[in-house]
């Protein structure tokens, strides 16, 4: 199989030849310490031999302001980070006419699928094309402040509404052309919970986010392509519903909120694509290459027997991730995930909990 051979087949839950190892970000840095000379990310990648490649919708600066701050298209302020996203300090919507008179960025702008073309003339048959985007909550968040919105899911649910629908309208369309253009996976991006939980209640995920969740989860299908949905967290709460709404994979079954891949794997893996989880917290950053190798090692053997599985870090590749780490991580899936899988020397070299001990 090819690498778009080997993802298809694991996000259609069955078995590739070995399990795929794809990243959604890696930090620019990071990708040329890892390979030298490399022109930019995508090209580290397709170096390392990875399965994908991929990049976001792109959203201009509008405004810079004195205290260094700027301003997006979608009207939201951020502080500048080294990180591939920045912070959002503040967005532009209080009030329910606020939310009335605001329109979102233009969604069929001709910048607006960033370098998703180029990627497809370059990778497009060799390697398999993702887009990471986001349905209705996050951008909404941005929009009126996290706490914000959480507080008027309950005490003006008018405005959340309103916000969530006019984001999810943008959203689709941006998604609607990332497809036509050539992206086979999108990946959804909006978090729905922090490492102690949800940050809503199972009702209010119910009421407000699982019915544009599953609009943009049916929107990917009817256009042809497969949906793998991310959010950082404790998601087990939530997780039959994030399920239900359809998507093909899960990602990113992060450790340091408790979440496991065999019990992931056990409750949805029938169900949905699993995907994850080499810690990005600690063990990437801080470990050797000997531990990231035992983690990969028990993750294949937690999560990818029968198929269904998929090799990623716990988030993404940040920039405080050892770069010989970051390889040592594809390297090991390559070695440990050919299919069929050798369970008996997959099981001798798991450890109980974290294979990395924090220092």
């Amino acid at each position: 199989m090819n690498s778009v051979e080997r993802v298809h087949t694991a996000l259609k839950r069955k078995q590739p030849d070995r399990v795929p190892v794809i990243e959604f970000v890696v930090d620019e840095k990071v990708a040329k310490a890892a390979v030298p000379g490399c022109r930019d990310v995508a090209d580290c990648m397709d170096q390392l031999d990875m399965d994908n490649v991929g990049c976001g919708a792109y959203f201009e600066t509008v405004q810079r302001n004195a205290d260094g701050s700027f301003i997006d298209e979608w009207g939201i302020t951020y502080l500048p980070s080294e990180e591939a996203v920045a912070h959002p300090l503040r967005g532009p919507i209080v009030t329910m006419d606020d939310a009335r008179t605001y329109t979102p960025p233009d969604p069929d702008a001709k910048h607006r699928l960033g370098k998703l073309p180029e990627l497809v003339e370059r990778y497009k048959g060799k390697r398999a094309i993702c887009f990471h985007h986001r349905a209705a909550f996050m951008w909404s968040a941005y929009l009126m402040g996290l706490d914000n919105i959480l507080l008027n899911l309950l005490a003006e649910p008018e405005l959340v509404t309103l916000v969530m629908d006019k984001v999810l309208k943008c959203n689709m369309q941006i998604v609607r052309r990332a497809i036509r253009a050539g992206a086979e996976i999108i990946v959804l991006g909006d978090d729905y919970a922090g490492n102690h939980g949800p940050m809503m209640s199972p009702a209010l995920f119910r009421q407000f986010i699982l019915p544009r969740l599953k609009q943009m989860v049916d929107l990917i299908h009817d256009e042809g392509a497969f949906c793998i949905k991310h959010s950082d967290g404790d998601l087990y709460p939530l997780l039959e519903m994030i399920v239900s709404a359809g998507p093909d994979g899960i990602n990113p079954v992060e450790p340091q909120a408790g979440m496991e891949l065999k019990r992931v794997k056990q409750l949805v893996g029938h169900k949905v694509c699993i995907t994850g989880n080499i810690d990005c917290a600690h063990l990437l950053p801080h470990g050797t290459v000997d531990e990231v190798r035992a983690a990969v090692r028990q993750a294949i053997a937690d999560a990818a027997p029968d198929g269904g599985y998929i090799l990623t870090s716990s988030n993404s590749i940040h920039s405080s991730c050892k770069p010989e780490n970051f390889i040592a991580m594809i390297q090991a899936c390559k070695e440990f995930g050919k299919y069929p899988l050798q369970l008996e020397q997959l099981n001798e070299g798991t450890c109980v909990g974290s294979c990395y001990s924090q220092k």
